[in-house]
């Protein structure tokens, strides 16, 4: 899977979305889950995380909403979008764009396909000045 593109403005490092099954790398950084539920079949100590930050995550109620209806991605994306604006979630999202400012970082996911998953809008709200 490519890297996203890094973020713009000076001191941003490199930004990276990959999926939590497959192996680390060097270049890797802060390695963050970025899904609320554990992945199925992988070990903590596989998993080689430095944080999890479930404020981070869609509720519950979101995430059963886009994978049991067709409400689309980009309805999904409004919704992801306003509950991160959540003072909990918020303040989460300042906490890793702060990450982000210091080294390298890569979100990790276990959706099949991050392209069209809450980690695409996390790795967009990362990117923004």
């Amino acid at each position: 899977m490519p890297d996203t593109p890094p973020p713009t403005g000076p001191g941003r490092a490199r930004l990276r979305v990959r999926r939590v099954y497959e192996p680390p790398e060097p270049d890797d950084g802060l390695r963050v889950l970025v899904d609320r539920l554990w992945p199925r079949g992988l070990s903590k100590a596989d998993a080689h995380l430095d944080e999890w930050p479930k404020a981070l995550t869609p509720s519950n109620e979101l995430r059963r909403w886009y994978h049991a209806t067709d409400g689309g991605y980009e309805e999904f994306r409004r919704r992801y979008e306003h509950e991160l604006a959540e003072p909990a979630a918020a303040e989460a999202l300042d906490a890793l764009r702060a990450w982000t400012e210091r080294g390298p970082v890569t979100l990790l996911t276990a959706a099949k396909d991050p392209s069209v998953s809450h980690t695409a809008v996390l790795a967009e709200l990362l990117a923004r000045p």
